[in-house]
């Protein structure tokens, strides 16, 4: 049995999202079908559609989402149909080498994020007999969908949809950035480069951590002047100025964290974190892009920095997402102000569109009810 369900999809590298709707299964063992209230408008889709980053054609769009369960599968214990839920855009299955060890962020079940395609080989969108992928076996662009239930986190139901959808994806990678991946200290210096969904999220994290200095680096005002609402003391348009202040209010000892937070890598962002953080320093990379580490090997060696790479911002999501909704309702952790506009689901190019154009730090598509 199917049902139809509305839908942005992207039929192939380049081409803007589409909306239509497409045919949807019931959900099989371990599976849940999720009427998706809300989903975030993540730069990595934008990867995705531009054909920055590898994925299965045609996709059904979108990895933040929140909704409500609407049926089960065989076999599901993690949530039940009436549940509000979050989706983990990286499946934490709790079995596994990485779940076990306190990785979750690292799962094996998340090894068909690229192809949507589910552990039995088959999908669960369709459109005109062809197969769809959803993005990160999810498709949150889409009404409704059939998931995993690895990929489902109850929340309280009196968490808003918009932006219980930010702590599926963009929320727990920034935040984690700093405080689980840089593991920032109380007192430390701490380099942001990019201040959108992700970089508000690593300064909020940075600065509940204890930070000193908060400092970020983005050519855009509103998102500069935005920074420092979610905890950033110091902001400069380019690399340049950040170095030289960092110099002056550290002594010359430079800075504790470099986090590289824009939207597209690139090797210049990647020299300028480098030379930034002073001995013992650590440069932690969460961007998506073709950015490349190229420095001699004494540089690390000698001044003992370190280069880590970050996804999910090291969060593990069952224990990490309520924690950080958590934090949120006891006024502890700014989400309302990470969303700039609401848009319909036939918006999403504009939105898109506006999140290139620096308009915003994070964009919501609210779905139709």
């Amino acid at each position: 049995m199917s049902m139809t369900t509305r839908a942005a999809i992207c039929r192939e590298p380049g081409r803007p999202w589409e909306i239509t709707d497409v045919e949807l299964d019931e959900p099989k063992a371990n599976e849940v079908r999720v009427r998706f209230h809300a989903a975030g408008l993540c730069h990595s889709d934008d990867h995705i559609q531009k054909g920055d980053a590898f994925m299965r054609f045609p996709v059904v769009g979108g990895h933040e989402g929140a909704g409500v369960v609407e049926a089960v599968g065989e076999g599901v214990t993690r949530v039940e149909v009436g549940d509000h839920v979050v989706c983990s855009f990286i499946p934490a299955c709790g079995s596994c080498r990485y779940c076990s060890t306190g990785q979750q962020n690292l799962c094996d079940a998340g090894k068909n994020a690229s192809t949507g395609m589910f552990a039995d080989g088959t999908f669960r969108f369709h459109l005109d007999g062809e197969d769809l992928g959803g993005l990160c076996v999810l498709g949150t662009f889409a009404e409704r969908a059939v998931i995993s239930e690895f990929s489902c986190i109850k929340i309280a139901d009196e968490i808003p949809f918009d932006v219980a959808a930010l702590v599926s994806c963009g929320v727990p990678t920034g935040w984690g950035s700093a405080v689980h991946a840089a593991g920032v200290r109380a007192g430390e210096t701490v380099v942001i480069y990019g201040s959108g969904g992700v970089g508000s999220n690593a300064v909020q994290g940075a600065r509940f951590a204890g930070a000193k200095n908060v400092v970020v680096v983005d050519p855009v005002e509103f998102k500069r002047d935005m920074a420092k609402v979610f905890g950033a003391t110091h902001t400069f348009a380019d690399a340049a100025s950040a170095h030289e202040f960092v110099v002056e209010t550290t002594w010359g000892e430079l800075a504790d964290h470099a986090i590289i937070t824009v939207g597209v890598l690139h090797d210049a962002v990647i020299d300028s974190a480098l030379q930034v953080v002073g001995k013992s320093g650590q440069v932690t990379i969460t961007a998506v892009g073709n950015g490349s580490v190229d420095a001699p090997a004494g540089m690390f060696i000698g001044y003992q920095r370190r280069v880590q790479g970050a996804i999910f911002g090291g969060c593990n999501p069952l224990h990490d997402v309520p924690r950080l909704l958590g934090l949120y309702r006891s006024g502890d952790l700014k989400l309302d102000e990470l969303i700039t506009r609401r848009y319909r689901l036939d918006e999403v190019n504009q939105g898109y569109q506006d999140m290139l154009d620096g308009k915003n730090v994070r964009g919501v598509v609210v779905h139709e009810q």
